[in-house]
């Protein structure tokens, strides 16, 4: 394959032409395309509709898929592949979801800065969202670049943040916007995580890591760490480094989480928009320094 790679931003993302992620990738294609996403952090195929398989076998070119998918696990109807995130406002029968269903009250989360699986035992490396339909107006992804975000702070603050960890819950994410339906089983399987506000990349480059699931900063008063976590949120989404792709079917857009933040923008639900997520897990970095001491 002939690839082409071409910037969308002043500081990261780029638009890949030439793949056809129809058809199996070859090795040396797969080192190009790893080069581009450490390289821009975030990449747009356009192309054809995916099968599953055939999204979930371009995911695997990068890694371990995620095993358990989706936060909402009890009372639903599984309406597409479990190794996929079902990301959409439709039902296992295609009917519009109902204003109160529990799977689109905690989907409403997706429209909060977030880095996906910050707050699982294991975090996410790469996500890959692929458009299946896509609505008239709205439903756009924002991503912001935390790489060029932690380079615009001043020293100081940089210093002050350099040691800091963050506690991670994706119940608190949802108790912020007033979701509190988990079931006890849901609860248990998605514990705290605590992560470092500050990463080093496989680059060489720093990163903010941060995400709406970021509940307070470990040993400071919770107002304090809170404070801190809302201006570094605010700092990191300014417009110079935010990135927003218009969705178009047939698109699929991998992300690197531990560059990004995204979220996802309001859409008109009186139309369908199915959007299906593979997410490659990062089992490789190391946990926090808070963890380790707390396991001995």
């Amino acid at each position: 394959m002939s690839i082409t790679v071409t910037p969308l931003h002043a500081t990261f993302a780029a638009r890949v032409e030439g793949a056809d992620l129809t058809q199996p990738i070859d090795e040396a294609t797969a080192d190009v395309l790893r080069d581009a996403i450490d390289t821009h952090g975030v990449l747009v195929f356009p192309g054809e509709k995916l099968t599953e398989d055939q999204q979930i076998d371009f995911a695997n070119l990068f890694g371990t898929l995620d095993v358990r998918n989706g936060i909402i696990q009890t009372g639903i109807k599984q309406r597409i592949s479990e190794r996929l995130v079902d990301i959409s406002n439709i039902d296992d029968k295609g009917q519009l979801l109902d204003r109160q269903n529990r799977r689109r009250m905690a989907n409403l989360g997706n429209q909060l800065w977030h880095t996906d699986a910050s707050f699982k035992a294991t975090t996410a490396k790469y996500s890959l969202l692929h458009a299946h339909t896509v609505v008239s107006e709205g439903g756009e992804t924002q991503y912001a670049d935390m790489c060029a975000a932690y380079d615009a702070l001043p020293q100081k603050m940089k210093d002050k943040i350099a040691d800091l960890e963050a506690e991670h819950s994706v119940i608190a994410s949802r108790a912020s916007m007033g979701f509190m339906d988990f079931s006890d089983e849901e609860r248990a399987a998605l514990p705290p995580q605590v992560r470092p506000l500050v990463r080093e990349l496989p680059s060489g480059r720093t990163s903010l890591y941060l995400a709406s699931h970021a509940s307070h900063i470990i040993g400071w008063p919770i107002p304090e760490g809170r404070m801190l976590i809302r201006d570094l949120m605010e700092h990191a989404t300014q417009r110079e480094f935010v990135y927003t792709h218009n969705w178009e079917i047939g698109d699929l857009v991998m992300w690197d989480n531990r560059r990004t933040m995204h979220r996802a923008r309001p859409f008109d639900e009186s139309e369908a928009r199915d959007m299906r997520r593979a997410t490659v897990m990062d089992p490789d970095w190391q946990v926090s320094r808070h963890e380790l001491a707390s396991t001995g």
